[in-house]
């Protein structure tokens, strides 16, 4: 069976740069709709959650959105959700049966590429417990295809891409499902300021920086651009810089980058004080646990 991450290990450098960016809630606004629109609703809807609907969307929100699980893969963000629904005593006192996901926690504890592919691939060899997460998951793609249209991104996203692409080569690094990041960024006319869309299927975002970037390229000259917590792990485990898309402040943070920190970057000069302190406002803007 072939590597779905060999283009990453296939890429070569073209500038002594390079900058990986996420996606949802980082170049697009597209967080809020997806999640609340598209993944909240499939979420009540498969798993019969119609009696808790206020609850499991409150629950389904939290991790998804509102919290250090921001930007996960669907299916650990799943697996999150479940659990925490299942422990809120209001859910309990109603007495709502929870989803199996026994399987899907086997599965994720032994597959790297967690996406629709190689979860088909499962279920068509006959794991029948993964079939209703399929059904989920197929009904969610559905979903954002048909309701995730005309969201542009960020205000000075493509000027800071202009900048970027004539210094750095840059990627795409997303846990999205590839066709739809392909199909967001060509409607939006940046696809051409990115070397690769990775998604999903390509493996982790850690995956994504160490196969295309990590020992490329000079200690310094790696960036991670990300709005979750997931990017700040990727990024240091890869030994890269980090610079974050604050959830609730994306205008404000565009536009430092596009300011300062993409010439400090640049200058060498990013490094140290400057983005510890960005890195402490970003990690004090989503908590661990809930409120409730």
């Amino acid at each position: 069976m072939s590597d779905p991450a060999q283009p990453l290990r296939d890429f070569k450098p073209s500038h002594p740069f390079f900058v990986g960016i996420d996606s949802d809630g980082c170049i697009f606004d597209s967080m809020e709709i997806k999640h609340q629109e598209c993944f909240a609703p499939c979420f009540i809807k498969h798993f019969k959650l119609q009696a808790v609907s206020k609850y499991a969307r409150e629950t389904w929100a939290f991790v998804n959105l509102y919290s250090k699980d921001r930007g996960a893969n669907r299916f650990p963000a799943l697996v999150r959700a479940v659990k925490l629904l299942g422990a809120r005593p209001q859910v309990q006192a109603r007495g709502v049966t929870m989803p199996d996901i026994t399987a899907l926690e086997e599965w994720i504890g032994r597959e790297t590429k967690l996406g629709n592919a190689t979860l088909n691939t499962e279920v068509a060899s006959g794991n029948t417990g993964l079939a209703h997460i399929k059904v989920w998951s197929d009904a969610v793609n559905a979903a954002i295809a048909d309701m995730v249209h005309g969201v542009p991104p960020f205000p000075l996203v493509r000027e800071c891409l202009a900048n970027i692409q004539t210094r750095a080569d840059a990627m795409c690094i997303s846990q999205t499902p590839g066709a739809a990041l392909q199909r967001e960024w060509a409607e939006h006319g940046i696809d051409g300021f990115v070397k690769l869309i990775a998604g999903q299927e390509l493996g982790t975002k850690t995956e994504h920086l160490k196969f295309a970037a990590a020992s490329k390229y000079a200690a310094g000259k790696v960036l991670m651009i990300g709005d979750a917590p997931g990017d700040f792990k990727a990024a240091k485990s890869n030994g890269a810089l980090f610079f974050p898309i604050n959830p609730g402040k994306e205008e404000a943070s565009w536009e430092r980058l596009h300011s300062e920190a993409l010439n400090r970057f640049f200058a060498g000069t990013y490094a140290g004080e400057y983005e510890a302190a960005l890195v402490k406002e970003f990690d004090a803007c989503l908590p661990e646990r809930p409120s409730w």
